[in-house]
Formats: C-alpha cells, sequence, structure tokens
C-alpha cells in the first residue's frame, strides 16, 4: 500500500513541475525572447498609417475593392479575409465549380484592368490561397493592375511601378517561394505618395 501512495506522490509532483514549466516558465521565457530578438513579429508585424493607427497586419489580407486600389487574391476565409475563419476553398483541380468560379474571376479580372483576351492572367489573380489570408500578390499580377491604378489615381504608370518595386518582397530565407507584393503596405505607399 505504501508503495502505490508514493507513486501516486511521485505523479502528482511531476505533474506539479511539469506544469509549472511547460504553462509558465518555457512560455515567459520564449515570450521574452520574442520580444527581446523579434519584437515586430511577435507583436503581429502590425502596420502603421499616415496618421500613426495601426490599419494591418503585413501578414494578413485585406479585401480592397476600390478601383484607385491593388486589390489581393480571392479569399474563401469567412466572408473574405476573416483572420477566425482561415481556410481554402478545398475544390480539386476537376471540380467544375473551381472551374467556373476562376472562369468568372479572368472574366471579371480582364474587364477591371482593360486586358485583351490575349492576355494570361496570373494564378493568384483568380485562387484563393489555403488560408483565405495571404497579403501577397505576384509581381506580374501587380503589374497588370498598375495601369487601372495609376488612371484612377492621376499617377504616372512610372510612379506605379516605382512603388510596385518598393513594396516587392523576395523569396522567403532568399530562397522559398517567389517574390511577391505586399497588397497593404503598397496601397499604403500609394496613398502617401498622393499626399506629397
Amino acid at each position: 500500500m505504501k508503495t502505490i501512495f508514493k507513486e501516486i506522490l511521485r505523479a502528482a509532483m511531476a505533474t506539479l513541475v511539469l506544469a509549472a514549466v511547460l504553462c509558465g516558465i518555457y512560455p515567459f521565457v520564449i515570450y521574452g525572447v520574442g520580444q527581446l530578438l523579434f519584437p515586430n513579429q511577435a507583436n503581429g508585424s502590425l502596420i502603421e498609417g499616415s496618421d500613426r493607427r495601426i490599419v494591418g497586419s503585413g501578414w494578413l489580407g485585406q479585401n480592397f475593392t476600390s478601383a484607385k486600389y491593388f486589390h489581393p487574391r480571392p479569399s474563401s476565409a469567412g466572408s473574405g479575409y476573416d483572420a477566425s475563419n482561415s481556410i481554402g476553398t478545398n475544390l480539386g483541380p476537376t471540380s467544375q465549380k473551381l472551374m467556373d468560379a476562376v472562369k468568372a474571376a479572368v472574366t471579371q479580372y480582364r474587364a477591371e484592368n482593360n486586358l485583351p483576351a490575349a492576355v494570361l492572367v496570373p494564378a493568384d489573380a483568380v485562387t484563393s490561397s489555403g488560408s483565405g489570408l495571404d497579403p501577397h500578390i505576384s509581381v506580374q499580377n501587380a503589374q497588370l493592375q498598375a495601369a487601372r491604378v495609376a488612371k484612377e489615381r492621376g499617377l504616372s504608370i512610372d510612379a506605379v511601378s516605382a512603388a510596385i518595386v518598393k513594396s516587392t518582397e523576395g523569396p522567403s530565407l532568399g530562397i522559398f517561394g517567389e517574390a511577391g507584393v505586399n497588397v497593404l503596405k503598397l496601397n499604403l505607399a500609394l496613398d502617401n505618395l498622393g499626399k506629397k
């Protein structure tokens, strides 16, 4: 009987020690390291507008619909870009529903950007990302939207193209993926350009 009580006591002590370490000390250390070494990322990579108010995160897409803004890739997350409901379409490549949605999106994209039928539309302009929250579009997608944005804002195409270049981020760690344009940062840069 004494052996059973000893084992129960050992198990209880191990549970308390592990709870203190894993639920208290470890999270506190990780939080401290994050705040010390990576404060921007640890706090959500928040982006401020010109009035110093937080307007979004560099890692979450937002829905821009006005013609004077660059448009992000489509989103299937909730009602669109809903971070609490992150999800892709989960439709396979042979899904008729997906094919119909892509065809409609291609038609809409060409109409919005005044593109002839011969111009190929980038995949990221008509398909959602796996999370539905991707803040980036391809450089090609941005370039195809540049003429519309320049016209709506009364800017030269060169000024808009320069903003695209400044908002282009390279592949992750320099090797993973392709370069992308952060839509929120680009649209904020253009808003600030218009105020000068």
